[in-house]
């Protein structure tokens, strides 16, 4: 699926845009979707990670705004990816100024439109990593939070804290959680404990009982008929 255009919003190589207009049926729904990728932090894991979720989504009726963003070291080091997620999505409001988004993110992903949620209208969040120092303590995704951050949260407490949906402002907005309870990359207990954390929280939950890591961003994914009713009820709204 070939995009429409593309948009620079920094200097940087990572940080662009590409925008998928919508089709079908529900075309011109009034939102617009901003598709975010995970890869544990890692530069080797880029956009075309969500290939199949944008053009599922497109399909349904969502312009669709895939992200790709800063991340590994150097110039990816943290909060980059927080600070071009956050930048993303302006630039999308500036491109489709009477458009409601729904942030959409896989693993890190997740945590990343989780953090920008205050910039959206509503959040998918699939496995998301909601708290860095637990990745780190557990040493998930082949010790992915040392590999990127270089310590642990003993010695970057407020870098750890920064990087962690659970220890930041809750959701205000309509937020879905979607985690597979054979996920080993991101224990099912972290969203559930998540959820747990923020009991005032609009937060809505998908436990798909089949499904791994990857699988619950999968739109193939039984469990994906019940995240399309809730964004079709988001339209309805």
């Amino acid at each position: 699926m070939r995009s429409s255009s593309s948009i620079v919003y920094g200097p940087h190589p990572d940080q662009r845009i590409a925008v998928f207009p919508g089709a079908g049926a529900g075309a011109g729904n009034g939102w617009a979707a901003v598709v975010v990728h995970g890869g544990y932090w890692r530069h080797r894991v880029d956009w075309t990670r969500t290939t199949d979720l944008v053009s599922h989504l497109a399909g349904r009726g969502f312009d669709v705004i895939n992200v790709e963003y800063r991340r590994g070291h150097g110039a990816g080091a943290w909060p980059a990816p927080s600070e071009d997620v956050r930048r993303a999505v302006e630039v999308t409001q500036e491109r489709f100024p009477a458009s409601r988004l729904v942030g959409v993110g896989h693993s890190v992903g997740g945590e990343l439109v989780l953090l920008a949620a205050d910039l959206l209208d509503a959040v998918v969040a699939l496995a998301p990593v909601t708290d860095a120092g637990r990745v780190y303590d557990e040493h998930l995704g082949e010790d992915a939070a040392l590999d990127y951050f270089g310590s642990g949260p003993e010695v970057a407490a407020d870098v750890y804290r920064d990087a962690s949906p659970v220890h930041r402002r809750a959701p205000e907005c309509p937020t879905l959680l979607v985690h597979g309870a054979a996920d080993d990359r991101v224990p099912l207990a972290h969203t559930l404990d998540y959820l747990a954390a923020l009991p005032e929280a609009p937060l809505d939950l998908i436990v798909d009982h089949d499904a791994d890591h990857f699988e619950v961003a999968d739109p193939a994914q039984a469990s994906w008929r019940q995240v399309d009713a809730w964004l079709d009820s988001l339209v309805r709204s």
